[in-house]
């Protein structure tokens, strides 16, 4: 005799002891997982994972007002004189390093999420910018750099000359 299940029954699944239940996971092959091996370099708590790459990628913001392009980045660590920043008509690149003050062992780290080395960015602009114009400050670790927009709309008359 065929008894109908719950709703509590269907719901959750569960058959009682006396009911033989047909899974379609049955034929399914067992799945295969891999399985991804520590190396043995170092008994450090870090992964090899998190170490940092050969150059960072610096966030930024960027965003415009009615006659200006901003970026703005966090520089924290790095100097003035240790940034590098080159302004064309249609990109702006960033460059610079930071370093570590003091030198720590990798097993003494419990976290390690600052990044330290070179860092650049490329950042290609929505607008052309006035390079000539345009200008850049480092203050409390954030660096601003100020470009004010081309105006495509400005007109000059020119007197053509004879001759």
């Amino acid at each position: 005799m065929n008894m109908k299940r719950s709703f509590f029954d269907r719901l959750s699944g569960s058959i009682s002891a006396g009911e033989s239940f047909d899974s379609f996971e049955d034929d399914l092959p067992p799945a295969k997982l891999s399985v991804k091996h520590a190396s043995n370099k170092s008994a450090s708590p870090l992964s090899d994972d998190f170490a940092p790459a050969a150059e960072g990628q610096l966030p930024v913001d960027l965003y415009q007002t009615p006659s200006e392009i901003v970026v703005r980045a966090f520089v924290a660590g790095v100097r003035p004189d240790e940034l590098t920043v080159s302004i064309r008509r249609d990109m702006v690149e960033i460059g610079g390093s930071r370093m570590e003050r003091e030198q720590i062992s990798a097993p003494d780290y419990f976290s390690r999420e600052l990044f330290w080395g070179s860092f650049s960015r490329s950042i290609l602009l929505p607008e052309e910018v006035d390079v000539e114009a345009s200008s850049a400050t480092a203050k409390d670790g954030l660096l601003t750099i100020i470009m004010p927009k081309l105006d495509k709309a400005r007109q000059t008359k020119l007197k053509v000359k004879a001759g």
